[in-house]
């Protein structure tokens, strides 16, 4: 499982890990009864502080996401995978509404914005199809 961890976007590192974390078990990369890294191997990789973690694991076990089964450690539920459509589609929103803020201040128009993400697909697409 790779996390990266952005000091720069005003997003607070924990909710970075449960951000991904729930990206990563919506598109299907984590899955049911899938063992997470331990709060202290996950820190120790991030090079944050195990309280930061312990908070991520948490906010998902409270989310339904995450599973603490007490002496083995933090698991991906029944519930937590996959995510509801409903849930994924808040993801991308969330995503969505940080590209049209950019998109407003660059005064780029939504057109080419939407042309823009046409060609990155296309791309993206000959690139993962060679």
């Amino acid at each position: 499982m790779q996390i990266l961890i952005s000091e720069t976007d005003g997003v607070p590192i924990y909710l970075q890990i449960v951000n991904q974390i729930k990206h990563l078990v919506a598109a299907g990369r984590l899955l049911h009864d899938e063992e997470l890294p331990s709060i202290r191997a996950l820190a120790e990789q991030l090079v944050i502080n195990p309280n930061t973690v312990a908070r991520a694991y948490r906010e998902l076990e409270v989310a339904g996401i995450v599973t603490k089964k007490r002496t083995t450690g933090s698991y991906i539920s029944q519930s937590g995978s996959p995510l509801a459509k409903d849930e994924r589609l808040r993801i991308l929103s969330g995503k969505i509404d940080g590209l049209l803020v950019e998109a407003q201040q660059l005064n780029v128009p939504i057109s080419e914005v939407i042309d823009l993400i046409h060609h990155r697909q296309t791309e993206l697409v000959k690139e993962t199809n060679p």
